[in-house]
């Protein structure tokens, strides 16, 4: 009499989710699609329902504690006889083809019931891990997992077909004791969860993975200026509020089209570099969550107006949390701005896997000295981090230097659109 709701890979390469918030408690009727929980997966949340109806006998996780991949997130007594069962989703996007950093999705996802008498010791690992398995003819069931919760990583395989152990490396962070801080009375706690979890492992990630390297430009954005303020009246006879960020985007594709080593990711397991022939922008939004990185697609097909709603409407999306992860993933590049309080340099963090980020600091006048002449011009520093495992310094160098020839002559840029 009792139905078994396993967990389901609601996205490639997750091994566990957090569980957000219960829509029943024990003990509740609940009728077939009606919402059960809300689930965290990598920056996305999706909303899970009921497979079938019947009454809510056991909830085996509270809010804030991850649910492995396979494992009894909840138990259904349906009356019809008892079983076990796992599930497959497929979440329902509601944003178009032309709109992954934060939040959750409106729509159920289709629920697909299969025999799970395997899960239930179903090893954790990514599917490009078992795909990599298979390959190499390991049986991925007898290898020791060093990655969390004993999750099975592609340097395990190595280390088990070598006939070694778990990579002393994961090992050793695994066996990392944690800092414990002080109990304070008057101190404030916050849970560590959720999104600001989610950001601070895929930083950390991408800090111990990619080689980072900074270069910073100074550029003179003074016809760029001139531009958009000609551009104002007629782009809010459109309804489109106009902001830099749009020449900025049209720059970067401009500039990346000449370098396309770095719109690229490196596929480690089939150790080839994948330079991508579409340009998704990546565009770093400051959320109710945290930082959440929204994917303009397909920006060098867009004009500068569509560029600038699209990116508005993916603002407000990720600050309202409402952004899905069609929304939130599949950037080639991206871009981050704090526009009035853009500082006067960084150090970007890259979006791993992707190559490099441009960090966009404030704009100002400036005195500069033109044609031997001391005048006030519109000053801005643009700042790339780069991954030197892939990119070489003279192409980061170069990349910037053909953005910064965009931006501070529009007119070139206008002549490479198509």
């Amino acid at each position: 009499m009792s139905f078994e709701f396993h967990l389901p890979d609601l996205a490639e390469g997750m091994t566990e989710a957090e569980v957000v918030s219960w829509k029943v408690q024990e003990g509740d009727e609940v009728s077939l699609d009606q919402p059960v929980v809300e689930v965290m997966s990598d920056k996305a949340t999706v909303e899970i329902p009921s497979p079938r109806a019947g009454k809510i006998s056991k909830l085996n996780y509270q809010a804030g504690e991850m649910c492995e991949v396979g494992a009894v997130l909840f138990v259904i007594d349906d009356g019809q006889g008892k079983g076990a069962v796992a599930v497959k989703t497929a979440p329902k996007s509601s944003a178009s083809s032309a709109g992954k950093a934060t939040t959750s999705t409106t729509s159920s996802p289709s629920i697909q019931v299969v025999d799970a008498s395997s899960t239930r010791a179903r090893v954790l690992a990514t599917p490009a891990t078992r795909r990599m398995a298979r390959i190499m003819g390991v049986d991925i069931s007898t290898v020791r997992g060093s990655g969390k919760r004993g999750r099975v990583t592609t340097a395990d395989l190595k280390n088990h077909q070598s006939g070694g152990g778990a990579s002393s490396a994961s090992t050793s962070f695994a066996k990392s004791k944690p800092i414990a801080a002080p109990m304070i009375e008057g101190d404030k706690r916050i849970p560590y969860r959720g999104m600001r979890k989610r950001i601070a492992e895929n930083m950390s990630r991408s800090v111990h993975t990619a080689a980072h390297f900074t270069y910073v430009e100074e550029v003179d954005t003074t016809e760029l200026v001139l531009v958009r303020t000609r551009s104002k009246a007629k782009a809010a006879e459109r309804g489109v509020k106009l902001t830099y960020l749009p020449f900025i985007v049209k720059a970067v594709v401009a500039g990346l089209k000449k370098w396309p080593a770095l719109n690229a990711m490196l596929d480690e397991q089939a150790q080839e570099i994948v330079q991508r022939r579409e340009y998704h922008m990546g565009i770093a939004t400051q959320g109710p969550h945290g930082l959440a990185v929204s994917v303009l697609r397909d920006a060098d097909k867009r004009s500068i107006f569509d560029i600038a709603t699209e990116i508005s409407r993916l603002g407000e999306a990720v600050r309202d949390g409402k952004a899905t992860r069609d929304e939130l993933t599949g950037s080639t590049f991206t871009i981050s701005s704090l526009g009035k309080l853009g500082g006067v340099m960084a150090t970007p963090i890259i979006n791993f896997p992707e190559v490099g980020i441009l960090g966009v600091h404030k704009m100002e006048e400036k005195p500069a000295v033109v044609d031997g002449q001391i005048c006030i011009r519109w000053k801005m520093n643009l700042s790339i981090s780069l991954d030197h495992r892939l990119v070489d310094g003279w192409d980061g160098a170069m990349f910037l230097q053909d953005v910064k020839a965009y931006l501070e002559d529009p007119t070139l840029m206008f002549m490479e659109m198509v």
